[in-house]
């Protein structure tokens, strides 16, 4: 039965097939090109106040037009053969300051890290991302994303310790820094909590 079917089915898509696609309509068969002839063209003269081209169409914007122009007569000069001195910018007038009021540099802030951590263990040996070995006395914090280098001040409770960022992380959410285990010892803060930090 499925055979029948599957036959009928191939033999219906066969005449639709047939029906659906026409033969080749109006084409031809290829023959040489025809020449128009000449007197079926007049030449029209159209009398102008301007030879050659002429531009229709001005610029959108009156700035991005050519400071001058050039035509046959114009000379052009190499830069190397230039003659005079060229023109000096003059300074921009800088206001006075005011003997009354002074600028005092702002000294940095603290800024509170409500969930801190440190790292170490099983690390030790490793190299870091800042080309160091981390050992139990390197002094350092890792971050994300500041660069090699940045020196970043920890305050818990009475100590302040200033150490470079020597590595990246901390790799888990919600945290901004590690300590390594020798700035964590020097600090007093070898566990997860609570520290202020800013940038000396």
């Amino acid at each position: 039965m499925r055979q029948i079917k599957v036959v009928a089915a191939t033999a219906l898509i066969a005449i639709v097939a047939t029906v659906a696609v026409p033969g080749q309509v109006g084409s031809r068969a290829p023959r040489p090109l025809e020449t128009t002839a000449p007197d079926l063209f007049t030449e029209v003269r159209i009398q102008a106040s301007v030879r050659g081209s002429v531009t229709t169409i001005q610029p959108l914007d009156p700035g991005a037009r050519s400071d001058g122009s050039l035509d046959q007569d114009s000379t052009m000069l190499e830069p190397a053969s230039r003659t005079e001195p060229p023109q000096v910018r003059s300074g921009a007038a800088q206001p006075k300051p005011d003997r009354g009021f002074v600028l005092k540099p702002v000294k940095p802030t603290w800024r509170h890290d409500p969930e801190i951590s440190w790292y170490g263990p099983g690390l030790i040996g490793n190299g870091t991302a800042c080309g160091k070995t981390l050992t139990r006395t390197l002094v350092g914090v890792a971050h994300r994303s500041l660069p090699c280098g940045t020196l970043v001040s920890f305050r818990w409770k009475g100590r302040v310790v200033t150490a470079p960022v020597v590595d990246r992380g901390p790799y888990v959410s919600g945290r901004t820094f590690d300590l390594t285990y020798a700035l964590c010892k020097k600090l007093g803060h070898c566990f997860t909590g609570q520290i202020d930090y800013r940038f000396p």
